[in-house]
């Protein structure tokens, strides 16, 4: 790898407890570029392969960095899968590290699955990324998943195959009980208002009115401009409440929510899971606490007892 020697020299210039922490896990084959993407990878290839992380849970994926463990791992994989449609921008990165024997998967570029346009900001009418907030999305990501393993690995093909329909079915039943769960919203109640544009696919899925202060956060976040454009939105459209990610600052929102006297709900989880013990453990887990909060806050009907 001709441009290894950047990273090589990085490596040496780190602390000696990261790369001892980092040269005790010597049996890396598969990355994922953040948590969902590995869960999605997980429930496919099982105990068979070996899966890492780049992006820690908790962490924006937009805005990482790579670190002297993620570039160590890169050098002992045979694939990496990653989003693509620009989610994760250092990515050239890894791209610039890559020779023949390192394979790249972007799963969202590489899915049958019909991309929506990012719809404001810097880059309004690019593709959008976020298609895994759609479960018919996940499961065309499972789709690419399931061919990328068995092209790799094939005498575990019988079990991905397998592990992949079983995938595929949970996700169709995540979808109707998600469905369910949201038909109480009344229709007057059905805005989504966000502070990054990411759960458009959510929105089309499940018949919300969508609406984002930014368009994703790798652009400036929270612009004059960008504040005034939801200021005027929101002076025509009075949704019950006003939600925020994880990975996102809620001080924007917060704003709006002062400004319009509204309710300020979240957090959503959308570019990561939460930790183990976290209300978003796992791909469904995210899903239906996003359900959930939409649900109590939008105005649901009452859970049943």
């Amino acid at each position: 790898m001709n441009n290894r020697a950047h990273w090589i020299i990085t490596l040496v210039l780190m602390t000696t407890v990261s790369s001892t922490h980092a040269q005790g896990n010597t049996s890396f084959n598969v990355i994922a570029s953040f948590s969902v993407i590995k869960d999605l990878i997980k429930r496919v290839a099982g105990d068979s392969i070996s899966i890492t992380t780049i992006v820690p849970a908790g962490e924006n994926v937009h805005r990482w960095e790579l670190q002297p463990p993620n570039v160590l791992a890169i050098e002992k994989a045979d694939i990496v899968f990653y989003n693509g449609y620009g989610l994760e921008p250092w990515i050239r990165h890894i791209e610039a590290m890559a020779d023949d024997s390192l394979t790249l998967t972007a799963l969202a570029e590489s899915a049958d699955y019909e991309p929506l346009m990012i719809p404001v900001g810097q880059y309004k009418d690019d593709s959008d990324p976020h298609m895994w907030m759609d479960p018919k999305g996940a499961a065309a990501y499972v789709d690419v998943i399931e061919k990328t393993l068995i092209k790799h690995y094939p005498e575990y093909a019988d079990a991905f195959t397998t592990r992949a329909t079983e995938t595929r079915e949970a996700l169709a039943l995540l979808d109707r009980q998600i469905r369910e769960r949201l038909e109480g919203i009344p229709q007057t109640n059905r805005m989504l208002t966000t502070s990054e544009a990411s759960m458009a696919y959510f929105a089309r899925a499940y018949v919300f009115e969508y609406a984002a202060i930014w368009g994703i956060s790798s652009e400036t976040i929270g612009s004059a401009q960008a504040m005034e454009a939801m200021s005027v939105h929101l002076s025509h459209k009075r949704p019950p409440a006003l939600f925020y990610e994880s990975t996102s600052p809620y001080i924007h929102m917060d704003a709006h929510a002062r400004e319009t006297g509204l309710t300020l709900a979240g957090p959503l989880y959308v570019d990561t899971l939460s930790d183990a013990d976290g209300p978003a453990y796992n791909y469904p887990a995210m899903l239906r606490h996003n359900a959930e909060l939409l649900h109590k806050y939008l105005g649901g009907a009452r859970a049943e007892k």
